[in-house]
């Protein structure tokens, strides 16, 4: 795990964008003029959520005043490469068993979905780098730990990576409310990748179609949805409960 950190000033932040150094956000002040622009496009082209804000909340971010009208906020989590997920399952002489979470934005969720995850063995966890909570500090103290035990990448393309999971030999599974198939009735003794929606919005139709299978959670209450960590866990445990089966 890295320690967190905050870079202010334009230029720092110019040069961190440039290295590559891996940033969770930019903060820019509401009011910020100049070349602002050119970090704000550098940060886009790099995909890094840039979000504006009052001149008060980036003094508190920077711990000064002195931040000239912005802040960036490093990682607190070194993120991996998708090979390097499949090559976990691979050292564990397991069939791949990943889970790409599509727009989650509440790092609660999160960080609960990473602590079922690592409980039950689940190689890793893809998130997307743009419309998606990254492993910040509340996702790490709602991991319970699990975090550091657990290997997540983040990309920059869902339905890239999902087509390039699937080159691999994986068979990726869908999560929609109006899926006719119950999650209970496929098999999962195969290298997959399952997807999990986002609250409200659930998993985007383009991800959806790219999906082999799309299944439901069915449900007898009269909410018809989940809590996006309660889902994973319950479909997390039908793929461990499945294999053990087969074992």
């Amino acid at each position: 795990m890295e320690e967190q950190n905050v870079i202010l000033g334009r230029n720092p932040v110019i040069e961190a964008i440039k290295s590559g150094k891996e940033i969770e956000k930019i903060y820019v002040s509401k009011t910020a003029g100049g070349n602002i622009s050119k970090i704000i496009n550098l940060a886009k082209e790099a995909g890094i959520v840039v979000s504006t804000t009052d001149n008060d909340i980036l003094s508190k971010l920077a711990g000064s005043q002195n931040h000239q009208g912005v802040v960036a906020v490093g990682a607190v989590y070194k993120y991996f490469d998708v090979d390097d997920l499949l090559e976990y399952a691979e050292q564990r002489k397991e069939k791949p068993f990943l889970l790409i979470l599509d727009e989650i934005t509440d790092p609660h969720n999160l960080g609960a979905i990473i602590r079922s995850a690592e409980a039950f063995g689940v190689h890793g966890i893809i998130i997307p780098k743009r419309r998606a909570v990254g492993v910040n500090a509340t996702v790490v103290k709602t991991s319970a730990g699990a975090v550091e035990h657990m290997r997540i990448a983040k990309v920059s393309n869902i339905n890239n990576t999902i087509r390039g999971l699937k080159e691999r030999g994986l068979w990726i599974v869908g999560t929609d409310v109006n899926a006719g198939k119950s999650f209970e009735e496929l098999d999962y003794d195969f290298p997959l990748a399952i997807v999990i929606g986002s609250e409200g919005k659930g998993v985007s139709k383009l991800v959806l179609q790219n999906c082999d299978f799309v299944v439901k959670i069915p449900m007898k209450g009269k909410i018809n949805s989940l809590n996006a960590s309660v889902a994973a866990s319950i479909l997390i445990y039908q793929v461990v409960s499945k294999r053990k089966g087969k074992a």
